[in-house]
């Protein structure tokens, strides 16, 4: 058994650990760059507790998702300013920002060198700046990856700048800073968390060490994330979706991911439609088309016996079948209102493009099984619609 491992230098968590940053950022500078969303009224409690520990912020407004223009432009205006460190605090597009932010503080090249896919894919040649990332919401892991997913208007794609050094220099997760997430954003960001610790886990990369944080983290957002979702004030609940999040981060960033991202950041790119929720209108027909692949042709496949796994720890049922997690996985999109495909515009006449550019996405790589391009349209053809049927009983 030989794997590597690796994440951010410092993961604090905890609800109320926010309270930490004064003495977290010792050391690291006088001038921050605030990474954040349009809510000021938000940022200003981490803006004053900067301010009272002598540390001058900068903020640095990212409106919905960070693209490669944005990108640069404000990496300028913070190296401009004198800024010694990053403060990512928001959702997973916010800390990817602020993890791109401190990379290229320090490598002043073009971002398009170090861009995958649409890029050179250069590697970094300087240590970026300290970068502290905390999560506002509970679902990408952000705060533990080694990668920035950014949108190229252009190429009408997402792709990623991608470097072991871009793990951020301290992960710090408070359950409390979810406590007012909608129902909507709790649902979108809690699937996303979800998909990734299933795909994880079925990665054909993953590892023993992969394999038992997603274990728990599955554990976890399958016994909470319908709680957190009709009680958000529910600080148990959020406690464990911010855990379940961090775990998909851990297990994503060494174990990488499948099918349902490798559509997701086309679909992304190409269409305004928020990644959790296109995430989850993916995951039945994913789970499903997989699922007969692995029988069909790679029945040997580790990922076959940790799909029945997963199913199992899904329901809380030692004798549960995958069959009995697919209809669970369908009516807990029934349940949370998760729309097909065609609400965010996309038909069947944009399949051959989605699945082009799926096909050069690098979450596709982690899939346990190599999908045919037959099986990944029909994949988008089952997922152009909301499930009609499904077991909608979750665990409250």
């Amino acid at each position: 058994m030989t794997f590597e491992f690796a994440t951010a230098q410092r993961i604090i968590f905890g609800p109320g650990k926010l309270a930490e940053l004064p003495n977290l950022i010792q050391g690291m500078g006088k001038k921050a760059a605030l990474v954040t969303g349009t809510s000021a009224e938000r940022i200003g409690p981490v803006f004053n507790m900067l301010k009272a520990c002598g540390v001058e912020p900068a903020a640095f407004s990212i409106k919905g998702e960070p693209t490669v223009e944005r990108i640069s432009k404000l990496s300028a205006g913070a190296r401009e300013l004198g800024c010694d460190f990053v403060i990512a605090f928001g959702g997973g597009s916010i800390i990817d920002a602020g993890k791109a932010m401190a990379a290229l503080l320090t490598n002043t090249d073009d971002v398009m060198n170090y861009l995958e896919v649409i890029g050179q894919g250069n590697p970094l040649t300087e240590d970026p700046a300290p970068c502290i990332a905390i999560p506002t919401t509970a679902g990408t892991g952000s705060e533990v990856t080694r990668n920035a997913v950014l949108k190229c208007e252009e190429n009408q794609v997402k792709v990623s700048m991608r470097h072991p050094k871009m793990l951020p220099s301290i992960a710090l997760v408070d359950p409390e800073l979810t406590l007012t997430m909608s129902p909507e954003v709790t649902a979108s960001t809690g699937l996303d968390a979800f998909v990734q610790l299933l795909e994880a886990f079925i990665s054909h990369k993953a590892n023993a060490l992969t394999d038992g944080i997603c274990r728990e983290g599955l554990k976890r957002v399958s016994r909470s994330l319908y709680r957190a979702y009709l009680h958000p004030e529910d600080i148990n609940a959020r406690t464990d979706m911010a855990f379940a999040s961090l775990c998909g981060g851990l297990a994503l960033a060494n174990a990488g991911l499948g099918a349902v991202h490798g559509f997701a950041g086309p679909i992304g790119g190409m269409f305004k439609a928020p990644h959790g929720m296109v995430c989850a209108s993916l995951l039945p027909a994913t789970a499903r088309i997989n699922y007969q692949a692995l029988i069909e042709r790679d029945s040997r496949n580790p990922g076959l016996e940790k799909f029945k796994e997963a199913s199992r720890i899904i329901l809380n049922n030692p004798s549960a079948t995958i069959d009995d997690a697919l209809e669970r996985l369908a009516g807990i999109c029934m349940q949370m209102f998760v729309p097909g495909l065609s609400e965010f515009g996309i038909t069947e006449d944009d399949f051959p493009a989605i699945i082009e550019k799926a096909r050069n996405a690098s979450s596709m790589k982690g899939n346990p099984t190599e999908l045919t391009d037959r099986e990944l349209r029909i994949i988008l053809e089952d997922s152009l619609h909301p499930p009609v049927d499904g077991d909608a009983t979750l665990y409250l």
